[in-house]
């Protein structure tokens, strides 16, 4: 088991959202659904919480109604090997969500992710401050981050 486990709070939403996330990644899969029972607190037979796994992470997705939501302060940094990996989970996670600057982005559930290529930050803390800053105000001008262009601005000049 492991130390720390991200719990995510759903109004009623979390079986359906674990069934999202586990078809964006390739390495993912459902591990178990717990429903209600006679003592609720919720309908006999609802979904209570669903464990699931993405990249060997383990999560909880709990229905615990609409008390609380997502905000931006907390979000999921995906490190991806390709822009094409870049591309096709910011197409899949923002899909009914809302993109946001500097590859940040909320999902339709209103969770936040961070999809950011590996390399962005032999641009963004190369110890060339001047290199490092044209990256990041390419960077700053993004939305989905595409590493070429960081790194065609820090090369620039």
């Amino acid at each position: 088991m492991e130390k720390i486990t991200p719990f995510l709070w759903f109004d009623n939403q979390a079986e359906e959202a674990a069934t999202f996330y586990t078809s964006v990644f390739r390495d993912a899969k459902i591990l178990g659904v717990t429903r209600y029972g006679d003592a609720g607190p919720g309908p006999k037979g609802q979904v209570m919480w669903v464990a699931f796994q993405i990249e060997g992470q383990t999560f909880n997705a709990l229905n615990g109604g609409p008390a609380f939501s997502f905000t931006p302060a907390i979000s999921f940094f995906v490190n991806c090997e390709s822009q094409a990996e870049v591309d096709e989970l910011w197409e899949k996670l923002s899909a009914g969500g809302a993109v946001e600057q500097c590859g940040w982005l909320r999902d339709k559930y209103g969770v936040s992710w961070q999809i950011v290529p590996n390399g962005l930050t032999d641009y963004l803390y190369s110890g060339d401050t001047v290199r490092s800053q044209r990256a990041m105000q390419a960077m700053l001008q993004m939305t989905k981050l595409d590493l070429a262009q960081i790194k065609l601005a820090y090369e620039q000049g």
